[in-house]
């Protein structure tokens, strides 16, 4: 049987002109600082932009943007809240501060609730704090969104980027469209990582240097476009986001 919220979904999403996910190989790569960030420097440009933390392992958004307190509104659906200028909807309004330990069809099932019942309107960007890996959510959104990019997030460590190549090759396996990747908390000069993403036939959109203020700046949003996240990711929306009139796509062959 064919669940009639599938055909909603698109929908819901048929006004938003660019779907970007923004996704990591792994947790702790910094992967919903780099989501909120972009959200944020996009809106500063003045474009209309939703953000949506889907990371189903520990929505975290909320805590970066300080909008712990606010919640949406019901009207036929989820009206996502205003914050800082962005249409804000996240995991965390419906599970609190609680775990939610979803596996297999729980998982297919809350996202495709969560994806049906929110009123997005008229967007140029969503952008969408993934879950990190390559499990059933990432699955399912390639299923159900169509138009949806892929911003890739990890650290210098060659361990993080092996989980990258996974990531990759199966996104290429389904035709999904990369727009780069992102290396983050960089600490020391070397280019192993650089190296690696172009060897993949991907774009590498650039470093951003360890930065302690990061810390600091959580909650404030002004304080983090400030740092060196927010000044790169200024850098990669100028020059790569905004700039690209086509659709992004993967560069291997396979």
């Amino acid at each position: 049987m064919v669940d009639p919220r599938v055909s909603v979904i698109n929908e819901r999403l048929s006004r938003i002109s660019r779907i970007v996910a923004v996704s990591s190989g792994k947790g702790g790569v910094g992967k919903s600082m780099v989501a909120t960030t972009l959200a944020l420097t996009l809106a500063k440009k003045g474009c209309r932009v939703g953000l949506f933390d889907l990371d189903f392992t520990s929505p975290s958004t909320h805590i970066i943007l300080g909008a712990e307190k606010i919640q949406p509104k019901e009207e036929k659906g989820i009206i996502p809240p205003t914050v800082h200028g962005l249409e804000y909807m996240s995991l965390i309004y419906f599970v609190g501060d609680q775990p939610a330990p979803l596996r297999g069809a729980d998982v297919s099932n809350a996202l495709i609730e969560l994806l049906a019942v929110t009123q997005w309107g008229s967007l140029d960007f969503l952008v969408i704090d993934m879950p990190p890996g390559i499990g059933d959510a990432v699955l399912d959104l390639v299923r159900l969104v169509k138009r949806i990019e892929f911003l890739i997030v990890t650290t210098p460590s060659l361990l993080a980027f092996e989980t990258v190549k996974k990531q990759v090759e199966l996104l290429c396996e389904l035709k999904m469209p990369i727009i780069g990747v992102v290396e983050n908390m960089k600490m020391t000069k070397a280019k192993g990582i650089e190296a690696a993403t172009e060897k993949l036939g991907l774009r590498f959109l650039g470093e951003v240097a360890f930065d302690e203020g990061v810390e600091d700046a959580i909650g404030d949003v002004e304080k983090l476009l400030a740092t060196a996240i927010g000044k790169k990711i200024q850098l990669i929306v100028d020059s790569v986001v905004l700039a690209e009139k086509r659709e992004p796509r993967c560069l291997v062959e396979r």
